[in-house]
């Protein structure tokens, strides 16, 4: 029954996709591409069913990966060891966004009271036929938002209210260009922008919602570095 309901809402939400969408998937697409993820993470943390190839690498593992080395099969061929400049920034998941630094500083968050389910300090890595990547544009050097872009959060939203998903991953990825703390701060301040929206215009629960900077850790056209496509949002279903 509890399938059926969500194989319904799926197909209610295929009728209203908008032109503009993410990843130029429907909304049945992107309902079925979560609860895929979500199957998976949960198989990680229990040990029971199939991961359907999602890999589970820490901070360091990615940061002290040899060069041109993938952590995962569908990791990103990765550069320099890290160093100062090799921080993932995670916001938590409850009403006071802590990762927000008012003086501009770099920022590295541990979490807070209520963890998300899986550890701030891990990054899943998906197949390509499971993520969810979103290209949304923003002001150049900004997290501003351009407003042509809410039919694409519009798109997401649906989605989040039409499932009974208890947290996503918002993660930002940028381009190659410029330096590891720079592109770092810059992906989370735009994952983070997007979680305001999808709160603030949207009425998501923030508690469903974690923010991540990844920088440019995870290149989609690892033969061009600096290409737009590498500059995204991605949204994983966690539980």
């Amino acid at each position: 029954m509890h399938c059926r309901a969500l194989l319904l809402a799926a197909v209610a939400l295929a009728a209203s996709s908008l032109s503009v969408t993410a990843q130029g998937l429907t909304d049945e697409e992107i309902l079925q591409r979560f609860l895929v993820q979500r199957e998976a993470y949960t198989a990680v943390r229990t040990g029971n069913g199939s991961t359907r190839g999602l890999s589970i690498v820490t901070v360091e593992d990615l940061d002290n990966a040899p060069a041109g080395v993938d952590v995962a099969d569908t990791g990103p061929e990765l550069g320099d060891p890290g160093g100062e400049d090799s921080t993932v920034i995670v916001a938590g998941t409850d009403d006071t966004t802590p990762g927000t630094d008012t003086s501009g500083g770099l920022v590295e968050v541990a979490g807070n009271d209520t963890p998300p389910s899986i550890d701030p300090t891990q990054v899943g890595v998906l197949p390509e036929e499971l993520q969810v990547n979103v290209r949304i544009s923003f002001d150049y050097d900004s997290a501003v938002i351009k407003a042509d872009q809410k039919p694409v959060l519009d798109q997401m939203c649906r989605v989040m209210q039409a499932s009974d998903i208890k947290l996503f991953r918002i993660m930002g990825h940028t381009d190659a260009a410029g330096s590891d703390a720079y592109n770092e701060r810059l992906s989370f301040m735009r994952a983070e922008e997007v979680k305001r929206r999808l709160v603030s215009d949207c009425g998501i629960a923030p508690d469903r919602l974690e923010a991540m900077g990844l920088g440019k850790r995870f290149l989609i056209d690892k033969d061009n570095p600096k290409a737009a496509e590498n500059r995204r949002v991605e949204f994983q279903a966690l539980s």
